[in-house]
């Protein structure tokens, strides 16, 4: 579809372009305003296979904390699968699909703003939950429309959070602290990133379209269905864009490069997106006022990686970007190249390629001064210092360590008394 030009888009370009604050990818749910408890800043990674969240440090020597078993209720959710057909079918093709056979127990999580809770996406369970960090227990759950849960983000606020419901083609959009659902927008085929604009006023969705077949050769990319951006109203949930990158794409000449836009990551005061595609090793400079891609960036590919598409990751090449929040360097995770580095944002050009085993993510550290990358082929996760391009320290985490994102938990917290 192409870009609804309304006076809605111009209208959120201008909210976009008067905010200046760090970008979505590194805001954390932090601790409200007055609040008597004292928190402390931590990194979750979900460990999507194992089931489980490491805490870690938020910088330093980013030193484990505690771990957070995110399936309590396991046995009862399994007997709920089992006793009924359809839901088994859609949790079998998790397993053999997206899952790579196994079960995906954790996509994203974030924590609630007073640091009791932690709220997490289980795809495998088709559920959002919201997990007691003292006692591991869950507190509320909030089962999505269709068969899977996927990306979730949390507003600036850190009240809402919005998850996508990937076989629904639907965002639902829930009160942080009591799983109320607040409202849910529609999307295009198969939604997964989820973004808020600092203000709160809008929400960003990115739909990849049907990443689970083997029909990856340019000439079938009209098979992967409607991917598109879809931005609305936060508050209303009316759609005010809609963009269409395959346009924008072909305006230079890239006919032949998917347009389903993975992992993205705005500039700080949001004038600018910096988006992956399947497929792609690299990404895209994208202006928001003049709605065009204004910049290329092609990374090295690895001579070890197979040139066969279908052998990649959901096609997925490289999956994951964040930027320093001084808006100056931008991280990228070279997902099926094995490595991750760090671009200078004024001149695009990379730094060092840190040898990664499928990195599948990439933040910020509470400082700002590192790139964090999840390395899903290792089980580990790993920082690279923004400043010198180079890996710093390495920390082992569960089974498929995937999103990474910074949040609160209580001072002297080591892990729920029940996990």
């Amino acid at each position: 579809m192409p870009l609804r030009r309304t006076r809605h888009l111009c209208v959120l370009a201008a909210a976009l372009a008067l905010t200046v604050t760090a970008p979505a990818g590194v805001a954390s749910a932090g601790p409200a305003s007055g609040s008597p408890a004292a928190l402390r800043e931590v990194l979750f990674v979900g460990n999507n296979w194992d089931g489980t969240a490491d805490v870690i440090e938020s910088g330093g020597d980013f030193a484990k904390l505690g771990r957070i078993n995110v399936i309590p209720d396991k046995d009862r959710r399994m007997a709920e699968i089992n006793a009924d057909p359809i839901r088994w079918m859609y949790f079998m093709g998790i397993r053999n699909s997206v899952g790579e056979g196994h079960d995906q127990f954790v996509d994203d999580m974030y924590s609630t703003p007073d640091g009791t809770s932690v709220v997490v996406s289980r795809p495998s369970f088709a559920d959002v939950v919201s997990l007691d960090l003292t006692t591991g227990e869950v507190n509320w759950r909030f089962p999505v429309s269709g068969y899977r849960s996927d990306h979730m983000a949390v507003s600036p606020d850190g009240k809402r959070v919005a998850v996508s419901a990937s076989t629904s083609n639907t965002v639902h959009v829930l009160d942080i602290g009591t799983g109320e659902e607040l409202g849910s927008f529609r999307t295009g085929d198969k939604p997964h990133e989820n973004m808020f604009s600092a203000d709160g006023k809008h929400i960003w969705n990115m739909s990849i379209g049907e990443v689970n077949t083997a029909l990856d050769a340019p000439w079938l990319d009209w098979t992967k269905g409607d991917r598109r951006i879809t931005v609305v109203d936060a508050t209303t949930f009316e759609q005010v864009g809609v963009i269409d990158m395959r346009e924008r794409l072909d305006a230079i000449g890239l006919g032949d490069h998917s347009d389903a836009v993975r992992p993205a990551a705005f500039s700080p005061d949001e004038s600018k997106l910096y988006f992956q595609v399947s497929f792609f090793n690299g990404f895209f400079e994208y202006d928001v006022a003049t709605d065009r891609i204004t910049r290329t960036k092609t990374l090295p590919k690895n001579p070890a990686t197979n040139n066969d598409r279908t052998t990649w990751v959901n096609d997925s090449r490289h999956h994951g970007i964040t930027m320093k929040p001084d808006g100056t360097k931008l991280c990228v995770a070279g997902t099926m190249d094995d490595y991750a580095t760090v671009v200078d944002r004024a001149t695009l050009e990379e730094g060092p390629l840190v040898t990664a085993s499928k990195p599948y993510w990439a933040t910020v550290s509470g400082d700002g001064k590192s790139c964090v990358v999840s390395e899903s082929g290792a089980d580990r996760v790993t920082a690279i210092d923004f400043a010198t391009g180079e890996k710093t320290v390495s920390v082992a985490v569960g089974d498929h360590p995937q999103r990474v994102r910074l949040g609160q938990v209580a001072e002297g917290w080591s892990g729920p008394s029940a996990g």
